[in-house]
């Protein structure tokens, strides 16, 4: 069995560059009007105004030769492209499932399974529900529940698994519903919104046998199946002398189906797809697919995209790519903590998440002390991340905030974009706001929306409307 060679202290990048993108430079007093009008919300912000982008790993993958050569071949006929059987048979041949339906991306075949299987009264238990599968969760009616193990919950907590479904709570929630109350329970893995934090093969095994004894389907949000993978190599007894794709093939054969991010670990910039094995349900999936995506063998994609899918979905699992890819998350990780800054640990396989809340301890929670903290690592540096704490998850009820369970700030890595003088230029500006700390302001809300109002809401500093006061 074939292990990567180099163990060296400099993370090589297991490729080199080939077309390159400039980056423009702000100076610290243009950002600083930048983020006044953008209303603090770093999704309002133009990408030319962004010197380092880790706002999401999703859809921004810096994709292959190999990939663009596959491109070159897309087949756009509207019915039976070629381009989509050859996708089909790449996915099939890593998930096993009996049907493959092509999405424009991820929250597209959650909105289609849910819209389905949802409704009144419905339950949809999770380990963490990230926040589109919530929404669409939450849309069709149904209540999102979220069962973690406590780890998971524990940002400085020591466990090689943090994602794990807590199995006892599950079964005891599966045993007090009622017939059909949950359509079917669902897996992530990575666990994004519990901070990238990998389940283990073990676990998937026992939420997929408990599921199975409560006739429940088991389904999977495998957006960083790969990444998962090969935490399971490196951590789990049994699998070190495995290769992540036969670990994948593992994760995959033990559930019913999957909604999949191809932006993700599928290492292209749109696409995603729903994998089913049951028959009923498929043609209930075509048929709202036809309504919102298109015909089933393009589903709201290009031919183009269905060939970059398949190539990619191959070299996501290389060993050596997987390697560079942890180590660098790793390595950034580990000098923000020599630093100071409180994470979830171990971290994860595609991101650093900051505990704003502790960082930040002289700001209330309802202050979104995240969002200050990403305000000033886009002040400081314009480097561009997202706050997974009260904005995204927490609510207001009468008028007051009610916090989310943590402030977390994710610095989200895009894959094979950015080299180890990036990182290191992230750690140099994270090291200056540190030093400030003390010094960053709270913030209120000015608007928002009622459903996932983090992509649009807008932010004032607290003392803000205070001062407009005085000078009135």
């Amino acid at each position: 069995m074939r292990t990567p060679s180099w163990n060296y202290r400099t993370i090589i990048e297991p490729f080199k560059i080939k077309v390159v993108e400039p980056i423009r430079m702000t100076t610290r007093e243009e950002r600083q009007v930048i983020l006044r009008q953008a209303h603090y919300n770093m999704f309002n912000i133009k990408a030319n105004d962004i010197l380092i982008d880790l706002l999401t790993d999703s859809g921004t993958a810096a994709m292959s030769s190999e990939q663009w050569a596959a491109m070159m071949r897309g087949d756009n006929a509207y019915a039976g492209s070629k381009s989509f059987y050859r996708f089909e048979e790449e996915v099939k041949g890593l998930t096993g499932y009996a049907h493959i339906i092509p999405t424009h991306q991820g929250r597209a075949a959650e909105k289609i399974l849910f819209s389905i299987v949802g409704g009144k009264g419905k339950v949809v238990p999770n380990n963490t529900h990230f926040d589109t599968t919530r929404a669409n969760v939450e849309f069709s009616g149904a209540e999102a529940v979220d069962l973690v193990i406590p780890e998971g919950k524990q940002p400085q907590a020591k466990h090689p698994f943090k994602g794990n479904m807590d199995v006892k709570r599950l079964e005891r929630l599966l045993g007090e519903s009622k017939p059909g109350q949950v359509p079917l329970c669902m897996l992530t893995v990575t666990n994004n919104s519990g901070g990238g934090q990998p389940v283990s093969m073990e676990n998937i095994r026992e939420t997929s046998a408990l599921c199975r004894r409560f006739g429940v389907p088991f389904f999977l949000d495998a957006c960083r199946f790969a990444e998962n993978a090969y935490f399971i190599k490196l951590r789990e007894p049994g699998y070190e002398e495995k290769t992540p794709a036969e670990i994948a093939r593992e994760m995959f054969r033990h559930s019913d189906g999957c909604t999949m991010s191809a932006k993700k670990d599928g290492l292209v910039n749109m696409g995603g797809f729903l994998g089913l094995n049951d028959e009923q349900l498929t043609q209930q999936a075509r048929n709202v697919l036809i309504l919102t995506e298109g015909f089933p063998t393009y589903g709201g994609l290009a031919g183009r995209d269905l060939e970059a899918i398949a190539q990619g979905l191959r070299e996501v699992l290389d060993e050596d790519y997987l390697k560079y890819r942890l180590r660098s998350v790793e390595y950034l990780a580990e000098h923000l903590i020599r630093i100071g800054y409180p994470l979830i640990e171990p971290p994860g396989g595609h991101a650093v998440y900051i505990d704003a809340r502790t960082l930040l301890s002289h700001l209330p929670a309802n202050q979104f002390p995240a969002q200050s903290l990403c305000s000033a690592l886009y002040e400081y540096g314009g480097i561009r991340t997202v706050e997974v704490g009260n904005a995204m998850f927490g609510r207001t009820e009468n008028g007051e905030e009610i916090p989310a369970d943590m402030d977390l700030v994710r610095l989200a890595v895009p894959r094979r974009a950015y080299t180890q003088s990036h990182i290191d230029y992230v750690i140099e500006v994270a090291e200056m706001v540190y030093q400030d700390r003390q010094t960053l302001k709270g913030f209120r809300v000015v608007k928002q929306t009622p459903i996932l109002r983090h992509f649009t809401i807008e932010l004032e500093h607290v003392e803000s409307r205070l001062a407009g006061k005085k000078g009135d």
